[in-house]
């Protein structure tokens, strides 16, 4: 139930507002505590999305204040102390949080910008320089590409800089012709600098964990989508030194393959039997659905140019000989049927942090995040006075000062000593202006850490829409919980009062057409069916309780009983068993063999039990309906009218 309410509730995160922006004023008492305005225009709103005939502001005021009254008599009677009711609310809280530290609207961004890629593959020219090991060096790299890049604007042949400066060991093959590539398959910040960059354009240089590039955009092609092929798969031997002989007595092999399959022979068993690509052979060769990109280009060639159900000649790749299968073309579906995959990518690359970053941001915006001026003055005066940078100036000088070094919210001061525990004692620095410079330069970081965990400590206060999500599962909860104990089980399992009910309201009761009233006995085979029902002819005068308990003691799960009433329609297997409906070839949970053990036909109830469901939610009612009345006695509601009226003014 939690994840349902989870998800439900997260997709109004970021809609809703306040109804007043400034402020968010009390609008009513309940046992005095406060509801928020902004809490009932949430819960009213999300109502009227729900409704067909929507509902006026003076009619819902009346069902809010007894679903509170409700949920006020069960924090009286400690439903919300019990520890199974706190550990689901805390579990809540939890699963809750993440999507309010995330900036969702970067991570939708993301995902559509990632989809939108995906439509087109790029055909790219790529240099490569090391990375350096530390930021000058690396200045100094992408200085150098720059260079390089002016030569090449400046007419000096492309394919010469690769060969002369490129790392990238690949450039044997391709002299720096990478040729098409697909979105999702190369580092982020890779694929972003190729779909940025203009249509024969070379890109500024860029870094990325692998070194400092520079590419050339050459063209653009259509996404292929992907496609479903199974193979058998012959390779070479594994030996430093591949002869020719060594290729030619696989490729006899493979051509004795391809001449079974000629004559008819299944490929799928051929696959099972002669494939030495282990993990597909057993599944007669079925390799996973894939695009552009992800396959060496001599076997991804063919997989795309066959034509659905149609079988290759043998393919030579650098790891031996594939006879290739075509089963299915699948074109890029829609952004819905991609973004499971999607968002799957970006949690496991760079762009995970990136939603996350850009909502602390916004976080220390929000909480007026200020660096202390001439804080870095400051550092290097206590600095000098201590002699330097050591272990000592870290654990007594940091460790205990009190002097501000930032402030946020509403003027919450931020002490030095939080710098110490993310300073190492032991760090090399050269002299008091470098470690004047890393201290100054640390202060962001400890903000970010400090500020971010005060929002998340103290969200519900801070965020309305946080607040209003908690506050509804919460009261949901202990509404669900109170409403069980109070009404649902009373009214359920007080048999003597659902008796009463019915015999002084028989008439309210009637049955507009006849009943069938009950036992089907379903049972795993004919002959299970047999043995139950001679062992019943024999027991069949004992009450029904007796015979029923009797039999699932001997059967066990090879029979079921099932008592019902029930109306023609309501069941095909009742229709043809007691109202000469058609047969029905089927089962019924699970058992095949199925016939009424015993039965009769009713014109209207002779019983509460036949009726019971109908009378229990009548009684359910009644319950409810004494026990709100009593509940309004016993707690004190107070609306502001003044409020309520600006709100009523809103949604006229």
């Amino acid at each position: 139930m939690k994840l349902k309410v989870l998800f439900g509730a997260l997709a109004l995160v970021g809609v809703t507002a306040l109804a007043i922006a400034a402020t968010d004023p009390v609008l009513m008492k309940i046992n005095n505590k406060e509801v928020k305005l902004s809490e009932f225009e949430y819960l009213y709103k999300k109502n009227l999305e729900q409704q067909v005939n929507k509902e006026s502001i003076d009619e819902y005021v009346n069902r809010f204040v007894n679903y509170k009254l409700k949920v006020a008599e069960a924090e009286r009677l400690g439903y919300d102390t019990l520890p199974r009711i706190k550990d689901e609310i805390d579990g809540y809280k939890n699963d809750m949080l993440a999507p309010f530290l995330t900036d969702t609207e970067l991570q939708e961004q993301l995902v559509r910008e990632a989809y939108e890629r995906m439509k087109t593959d790029v055909n790219v020219s790529h240099i490569m320089l090391s990375r350096g090991r530390t930021p000058a060096e690396n200045k100094r790299q992408i200085a150098m590409m720059d260079s390089i890049r002016n030569c090449i604007l400046n007419g000096e042949d492309f394919t010469e800089l690769v060969m002369k400066y490129s790392i990238d060991r690949s450039k044997e093959n391709n002299k720096g012709e990478y040729g098409f590539i697909s979105s999702g398959v190369f580092p982020y910040d890779f694929e972003k600098a190729v779909y940025d960059t203009p249509l024969g354009e070379l890109s500024k240089p860029f870094l990325t964990d692998y070194g400092v590039h520079m590419v050339r955009v050459n063209g653009y092609r259509p996404n292929d989508g992907q496609v479903e092929v199974a193979h058998i798969l012959r390779l070479f031997p594994k030996s430093s030194g591949l002869t020719e002989s060594d290729k030619l007595a696989v490729k006899a092999k493979i051509d004795s393959i391809y001449n079974c399959i000629l004559n008819g022979e299944d490929f799928g068993e051929l696959a099972k039997s002669y494939s030495q690509d282990i993990k597909t052979a057993r599944e007669g060769g079925k390799l996973s659905p894939f695009g552009r990109n992800y396959m060496v280009k001599s076997f991804e060639d063919v997989a795309f140019s066959l034509p659905d159900g149609k079988i290759s000649e043998p393919v030579e790749t650098p790891y031996g000989y594939h006879i290739i299968k075509k089963i299915a073309h699948k074109p890029l579906g829609s952004l819905e049927d991609c973004r499971e995959s999607i968002e799957k990518k970006i949690s496991n690359d760079q762009r995970s942090m990136m939603p996350i970053e850009s909502k602390c941001d916004q976080i220390m915006k929000e909480q007026n995040y200020k660096k202390t001026d001439g804080l870095k003055d400051y550092l290097l005066k206590e600095l000098k006075a201590h002699g330097g940078f050591d272990s000592t100036f870290v654990t007594d000088v940091l460790a205990k000062s009190n002097y501000t070094i930032f402030t946020y919210g509403k003027g919450i001061k931020a002490p030095m000593s939080l710098l110490a525990p993310t300073i190492n004692p032991k760090t090399k620095l050269a002299n008091d202006d470098l470690a004047a410079a890393v201290l100054d330069g640390s202060v962001d970081r400890v903000a970010r850490q400090e500020i971010v965990k005060y929002y998340s400590d103290n969200i519900v206060d801070l965020n309305p829409d946080y607040r209003n999500l908690l506050n509804e599962y919460r009261d949901g909860t202990l509404l669900f919980e109170v409403m069980t104990r109070e009404v649902w089980n009373k009214a359920k399992n007080d048999n003597a009062a659902l008796t009463q009910r019915f015999e002084a309201n028989r008439s309210k009761y009637n049955w507009n057409e006849p009943h069938f009233k009950g036992v089907m006995i379903c049972a795993k085979n004919d002959s299970i069916m047999r043995e139950a029902i001679a062992m019943y002819e024999t027991i069949k005068a004992e009450p029904e309780d007796t015979i029923t308990t009797a039999l699932n003691k001997k059967f066990g799960r090879n029979i079921k009983m099932v008592r019902m009433v029930t109306k023609q329609g309501d069941n095909d297997m009742v229709d043809y068993i007691a109202f000469n409906g058609k047969h029905v070839e089927s089962t019924y949970q699970g058992y095949p063999v199925f016939r009424i053990l015993f039965g009769k036909m009713l014109s209207q109830p002779e019983e509460m039990t036949d009726v019971k469901g109908i009378v229990a939610s009548d009684y359910q009612d009644a319950l409810e309906e004494e026990w709100v009345a009593g509940l309004h006695k016993r707690y004190k509601v107070n609306i502001d009218k003044k409020v309520l009226n600006q709100l009523k003014k809103k949604y006229k």
